[in-house]
């Protein structure tokens, strides 16, 4: 899509579905092929030695997605990420434009406002989303993390960006079989749908036990 095209889009819709995308088989090396670079560098928490890696496929636009970031991420985090028991990392899947131009902002706000940014569109989701005038709204969301008219109108004119970011869920549908979110690799395992602290720790118990 021409970058152009972006702020059109979203000055119209509100939510836009991505083209489908073709499905691949897993490969019996999915654990280590979900840790190669991708076209965007990775957002990640925690420990790099850490025994269990998770990779969450979200989009902002995601009720469940939201969900999981408001409720269940910040006990997830202390529990298992800030004792370096979890690597945790975040790939963008949009489901619609309107997700695609957030993680763009997020990304354009800096490494140190990145996840401010996210936790601000996760949780202002119910305005920016469903608004008659999306990039309106979604403009004066961000203006709480830095923004600017300009800054925001730069940002989702990045074309370069708006590329990383469609491969990124491209690749998840191809390679990985990503068709929903949020969608979680736990050590290459899939687990699909806002995954509950409790179910968290049933199946990283058996991951984090000490071995005989």
């Amino acid at each position: 899509m021409n970058r152009r095209l972006l702020l059109p889009l979203l000055a119209t819709v509100s939510l836009l579905a991505l083209p489908s995308l073709a499905f691949a088989q897993a490969k019996p090396s999915i654990a280590a092929r979900l840790l190669e670079p991708g076209d965007l560098p990775d957002k990640v928490f925690g420990n790099a030695d850490a025994p269990v890696t998770i990779i969450e496929y979200a989009s902002i636009t995601c009720h469940h997605c939201m969900r999981f970031h408001t409720e269940t991420w910040p006990t997830l985090k202390q529990k298992y990420v800030d004792t370096g028991k979890v690597r945790f990392i975040i790939r963008e899947f949009p489901l619609d434009q309107l997700a695609t131009a957030g993680f763009m902002l997020a990304r354009c706000a800096g490494e140190q406002r990145w996840y401010p940014t996210l936790d601000l569109l996760y949780r202002t989701k119910e305005t920016w989303g469903h608004s008659e005038k999306p990039a309106e709204a979604l403009l004066d969301a961000v203006r709480f993390a830095g923004f600017t008219k300009e800054t925001f109108e730069a940002c989702l004119s990045d074309e370069k960006l708006y590329k990383g970011i469609t491969s990124t869920a491209q690749r998840a549908t191809k390679e990985f079989g990503v068709n929903s979110t949020p969608t979680f690799f736990i050590n290459g395992e899939k687990q699909t749908g806002a995954l509950t602290l409790e179910q968290f720790d049933k199946i990283l118990a058996p991951l984090l036990a000490p071995k005989p």
